[in-house]
């Protein structure tokens, strides 16, 4: 497994593993005027407009997964079908908390629709809070769309260096 920026050419890759994987979280668990707006082509725009905050993981060269980290949100995590168990995740949200405390930010947070059990266990697991419920508003065009989640958060250990 190596992990290592996107570069333009990955934007298939991501798009396909983000598409498959946004409906496998969220179908069912987000209004369906979502999910209607979530068409193929929306992943692969957005996908390809940005491969500047996305981080891939590759094995044997193919990319498995992704993060996108913006600000202090730790935005979007996902892993290939073929590649989840594979401890994937866990290495894609280290490094999305990594990008988070390396720009100064004491926490980092993210959102996970209320019914994507799947995903709030592992984000438990992985040392996040859940901090509530809270409706995200999710980016469609011409506006947004409220969605049902909780927002998880992770404070960093302060460290304090003398010089």
């Amino acid at each position: 497994m190596r992990v290592r920026p996107a570069i333009p050419a990955d934007a298939d890759a991501v798009a396909a593993i983000w598409h498959t994987g946004w409906h496998d979280g969220h179908d069912g668990n987000v209004p369906e005027e979502l999910t209607a707006v979530r068409t193929k082509d929306t992943f692969w725009t957005r996908a390809a407009e940005r491969t500047s905050e996305t981080t891939v993981a590759t094995v044997d060269q193919v990319v498995a997964g992704f993060v996108i980290v913006s600000g202090d949100e730790v935005e979007q995590v996902y892993v290939s079908s073929n590649h989840r168990g594979s401890g994937i995740a866990g290495l894609l949200l280290t490094e999305g908390e990594r990008q988070v405390a390396q720009a100064g930010h004491p926490a980092a947070w993210l959102a996970v629709a209320t019914g994507n059990s799947r995903a709030r266990r592992f984000y438990e697991r992985s040392g996040w809070t859940d901090d509530g419920p809270f409706d995200y508003q999710a980016a469609v065009d011409g506006g947004t769309i409220p969605v049902p989640c909780h927002r998880y958060v992770k404070t960093f250990a302060v460290q304090n260096i003398q010089t």
